[in-house]
């Protein structure tokens, strides 16, 4: 089949994780991905049914759109999916309007009533889209995933230890918010520095940061070159529907992971076994404490992380679960709902 797919920009991070790292997998199945931004100019939407000939299905990766221009995209398209890895349908963590939007909401009910399939970043997504699908068999589940080839296995060697946090200007509030529990941190934890890989740092008077300016090629090495993967999240409805790319990306480099619990962080963690769910200060110094006077043990939680990784949350789980969902639109379906 051909699928031509509707992305903010083909580098955009959703795109390259949740399809672009999928191409050589569909290809090799028999299908042709095409992936195209979304058109900016009013002309150039109402011009969908033209630039979108020929396709088999299109994917209209996160955006929600008014319900006239869904329905334009509705009638252009023989099947439709969406794909979302993100609570859309809310604000996000930090937003002084809150998190509740009734015009979000809207669209999205309206998109996922009249899409041929959802496919969602994870669980808690799933459960919001099969509230208002036609069918909860239209709703798949595809985490977002990482290539653990491209990450070499942390060596946990050296003196000290050196935690790692990735992430962009808009997640980096959230370390922020924990100033003081990083300030603890480095009171604490003899040796500890934090390297941020990032395109905007901050600085703390406890905790020595390193600035790793972000790039995607040298993102895994500066990854793989740290000791233990650390996150933080809001405990809010935002925070639950993130799909944790930063901590797979810790598990397939084989470090120990220290999280908060919530959203998907209290199931990709598992608490002693790949790292540690630390929800006090107290926790998050006793489990840095531990990590750091313990290379064995960063060793072995990031070798159990790197094994999950591989099994459940790689680029070729995803691909198949992705062939899957493809395979059911070959189905024949009722006619095509209305927006």
């Amino acid at each position: 089949m051909h699928l031509v797919a509707l992305v903010e920009s083909p580098d955009h991070v959703c795109c390259r994780y949740r399809l672009a790292a999928f191409r050589p997998s569909l290809e090799a199945a028999g299908h042709r991905l095409d992936l195209r931004p979304w058109p900016k100019r009013w002309w150039s939407r109402l011009r969908l049914g033209r630039a979108l000939r020929g396709a088999d299905v299109v994917i209209l990766q996160r955006k929600l759109l008014p319900v006239w221009l869904l329905y334009l995209l509705r009638c252009a398209a023989p099947r439709l999916v969406f794909d979302f890895d993100d609570a859309v349908f809310l604000r996000d963590s930090y937003s002084p309007k809150g998190l509740h939007s009734a015009s979000r909401l809207h669209r999205f009910m309206a998109t996922v009533e009249t899409v041929d399939a959802v496919v969602a970043g994870n669980q808690f997504l799933a459960g919001e889209a099969g509230r208002w699908a036609a069918g909860a068999h239209r709703v798949h589940v595809v985490p977002t995933c990482v290539e653990p080839a491209r990450y070499s296995p942390a060596r946990h060697e050296g003196t000290g230890v050196e935690l790692v946090w990735v992430g962009s200007s808009s997640t980096l509030r959230g370390l922020e918010a924990v100033r003081p529990l990083l300030e603890e941190v480095g009171r604490a934890v003899p040796g500890a520095r934090l390297k941020l890989v990032s395109d905007r740092f901050l600085r703390l008077n406890h905790l020595p940061v390193l600035e790793c300016p972000w790039t995607e090629s040298g993102e895994p090495a500066a990854v793989a070159a740290a000791d233990v993967g650390i996150s933080w999240v809001p405990d809010d409805l935002w925070s639950r529907g993130k799909c944790g790319l930063k901590v797979l990306q810790y598990m397939a480099a084989g470090l120990p992971v220290v999280a908060n619990p919530v959203g998907v962080q209290t199931d990709l963690v598992r608490h002693g076994e790949t790292g540690f769910l630390a929800r006090t200060p107290a926790e998050w110094v006793e489990a840095l404490r531990r990590l750091a006077a313990a290379p064995d043990l960063r060793r072995r939680f990031g070798e159990a992380g790197r094994r999950r990784v591989e099994a459940e949350f790689s680029v070729a789980a995803g691909s198949a679960r992705w062939l899957a969902v493809l395979d059911g639109l070959r189905k024949p379906t009722s006619a095509k709902g209305a927006a």
